[in-house]
């Protein structure tokens, strides 16, 4: 799918809480506009030469926000044109939003608390701890306005499948 001018942007930033689908949204964006698609988790070992859990295990979750912002500086510095998943808490470092929104076209992929939960229970995720449900309310407390903030779209879990989020997202970047 292309566009006769090409897209205005370079690239899809996909933002969201754990859980909201970035690669799932990320990799059927990847298929639909054929631009390579980066994971926040990819991109952070590129930036500090370990994974996530790593970091915040061996040197706290400080250390673990400003990698996830040297995995930012990454997606916005690695030529496009790109699809990039960004790091759930990256909201909450007002330089790092900033960033963020004047860097690509923004897509919030928003769901709801219980969803998340239900999604990443089971995994090997840092924060989780013993109740996915406790740390999702505790996490997006005070994030959704940050979320919404200079976002470009809002995708909605309603979208019955990724493949049509993803057709709705190149639809809006290639407009």
């Amino acid at each position: 799918m292309t566009s006769p001018a090409g897209p205005r942007f370079d690239r899809v930033l996909l933002i969201g809480m754990m859980g909201a689908g970035k690669t799932t949204v990320g990799l059927a964006l990847s298929k639909v506009l054929g631009w390579p698609y980066y994971d926040n988790d990819e991109l952070l070992a590129r930036a500090v030469g370990k994974d996530t859990k790593r970091v915040q295990e061996e040197d706290g979750i400080l250390a673990l926000r400003r990698a996830e912002s040297a995995s930012l500086n990454v997606a916005l510095t690695e030529g496009g044109p790109l699809i990039a998943g960004v790091a759930g808490g990256i909201v909450t470092d007002p330089m790092d939003l900033d960033r963020l929104h004047r860097s690509g076209f923004v897509v919030w992929l928003k769901a709801d608390l219980s969803t998340l939960a239900r999604r990443v229970a089971g995994t090997n995720r840092p924060f989780l701890g013993d109740s996915p449900a406790v740390a999702m309310r505790r996490l997006y407390a005070g994030r959704e306005s940050l979320y919404e903030e200079g976002t470009r779209m809002v995708i909605d879990e309603e979208l019955p499948t990724p493949d049509l989020m993803a057709l709705r997202i190149a639809q809006a970047v290639l407009a």
